[in-house]
């Protein structure tokens, strides 16, 4: 097991901004490897010099200081150097999961309003009413090859606009949750066990996710080498990576996890690198906990963030199992946690309520968003979340579910609006309605309730799962669709969604 000492980063100059910061990484770091994807490794005085030199085209290209730009690529090194290169010049990175459907891509596109999309080759952008200046990936690497015109850091300031990292509302609507180099800085403080210096962590996050992209600024700090999991991913070249990586601190949602005890080479696996194992994005059964501290031969971390903040709650080492099993631990460094009623008034020690945050890395608001800014944060700074939890007598945080009806499939939010929106564009669809089902190891499903339009004439649930997948992520697809006549409406002629959950139990 690694005997790193967590929390004491090994940059603690005092960088005006991350661009700053990643010069100052590769000329100590050099040769330190910063990603390995696949059999690409990118050290950290490549990523330094491919920024700078990406950063030069992004200036030619027109893109200026303060404005937003757009990274549609899929997570690699590419994608690193890209959002580098935009805090380089002062810009703004905001990343789009290739894996969004055309509407949620012409959402997100038309709220940003970005300078410049850096798309895959193949990719052809929706219409957003007017034209977005693109760069393909293929002009990445002669870009980076270049040596005229590099550009050093921008004097941007501790609270100039970093990056944007999107999300949905409740009815679905896109939201960017935008964050300032301060946001990013504070990472480092709040990172506490979850980071030693010169880790090697085995990351399953996507890019454009809040994991990263606000996380940054940490990685650099401490000099954090990133392992890609493949895609398609897979138990057994995770465990591969896991043993040739030497990975220090391997992270994953709760169904690679159970994939990856199934394997029987496990047992005799070289794990002597591990500090620590993480569980998070998703409800992990305690069995699944308990089985992989056994197999795994070190502590396991289970963890609690969100797109608008993320670093909020975790598990320590030394906890016994069953705060593990049943809490997700106490507060991070420097933040701040209150359960509330819905109005904000207190509740009653160990009572639930809406969960509020307030810490240096919660998000300073939507980006243009005014409206959805103000629901979410409170003038003294508390985020106000949508999910609904209490603390026990150790201060752990023990969640009980969302005020919203959204669900978590695999890590990944769903709004049930947006999915049943879709479908109900179906022709063979009278109406639609969703609702997540807790399961084992992924955490929810979604099964759909569909009303047909011809009830001798139903849609096959392949002709909806394809209807679905093309227009929406793919996570977002229903796992099992149930006919009925009719739908349960409230007094207010609304989905009985209550009702619904009902009748999957």
């Amino acid at each position: 097991m690694s005997t790193a000492e967590p929390g004491r980063p090994v940059l603690t100059g005092d960088c005006r901004n991350f661009g700053e910061l990643l010069l100052a990484a590769g000329a100590r770091f050099g040769a330190r490897e910063a990603f390995v994807v696949g059999a690409e490794r990118l050290s950290y005085a490549a990523w330094a010099g491919s920024a700078r030199s990406l950063a030069a085209l992004l200036l030619e290209r027109g893109v200026r200081r303060g404005q937003p730009v757009a990274i549609l690529l899929p997570s690699s090194a590419d994608y690193a150097i890209a959002a580098a290169a935009v805090l380089m010049i002062g810009a703004i990175a905001t990343g789009i999961d290739p894996r969004l459907g055309p509407r949620e891509l012409r959402a997100i596109l038309a709220k940003a309003a970005p300078a410049l999309v850096i798309t895959p080759d193949e990719q052809e952008l929706p219409d957003t009413g007017g034209p977005i200046p693109s760069l393909r990936r293929s002009e990445l690497a002669a870009a980076y090859r270049r040596t005229d015109g590099l550009v050093d850091a921008a004097a941007v300031a501790r609270d100039a606009p970093a990056c944007i990292v999107w999300t949905s509302g409740t009815t679905g609507e896109p939201k960017g949750a935008w964050y300032d180099h301060a946001n990013l800085a504070a990472a480092v403080d709040t990172a506490g066990v979850m980071v030693a210096a010169h880790d090697r962590c085995l990351l399953p996050l996507p890019f454009a996710h809040a994991g990263y992209m606000a996380k940054q600024w940490q990685q650099v700090a401490f000099g954090v080498t990133y392992v890609l999991t493949p895609v398609p991913w897979s138990a057994r070249e995770m465990l591969r990576l896991m043993v040739a990586e030497r990975i220090t601190a391997a992270f994953g949602v709760p169904t690679q996890w159970a994939k990856l005890l199934e394997l029987p080479e496990l047992a005799t696996a070289d794990r002597s690198s591990l500090r620590f194992c993480g569980i998070s994005t998703a409800p992990a059964p305690p069995e699944l906990i308990a089985a992989l501290t056994r197999a795994l031969g070190c502590p396991m971390i289970v963890r609690y963030a969100m797109t608008e903040s993320p670093s909020i709650t975790g598990t320590r080492f030394e906890d016994p199992p069953e705060v593990l099993f049943r809490t997700v631990g106490r507060p991070q460094q420097g933040i701040e946690l209150q359960i509330t009623a819905d109005d904000g008034a207190p509740v009653v020690a160990g009572a639930p309520g809406r969960i509020r945050v307030r810490g240096p890395v919660v998000m300073r608001g939507y980006w243009n968003d005014p409206l959805a800014t103000a629901r979410a944060l409170t003038p003294d700074g508390w985020l106000i979340t949508d999910d609904i939890g209490r603390l026990d007598e150790q201060g752990n945080l023990i969640l009980l579910g969302r005020a919203s009806d959204r669900y978590i499939r695999g890590g990944y939010n769903v709004h049930p609006l947006e999915v049943e929106r879709v479908l109900e564009e179906h022709p063979g669809v009278a109406r639609a309605a969703v609702v997540g089902r807790t399961t084992p190891v992924i955490g929810e499903i979604g099964v759909a309730f569909i009303v047909p339009s011809d009830p001798a004439a139903q849609p096959a649930e392949a002709e909806l799962r394809q209807w679905c997948r093309e227009r929406l992520a793919d996570y977002k697809t229903p796992d099992e669709f149930r006919y009925v006549t009719q739908l349960p409406l409230t007094p207010m002629l609304k989905v009985d969604r209550r009702t619904l959950r009902v009748w999957l139990a």
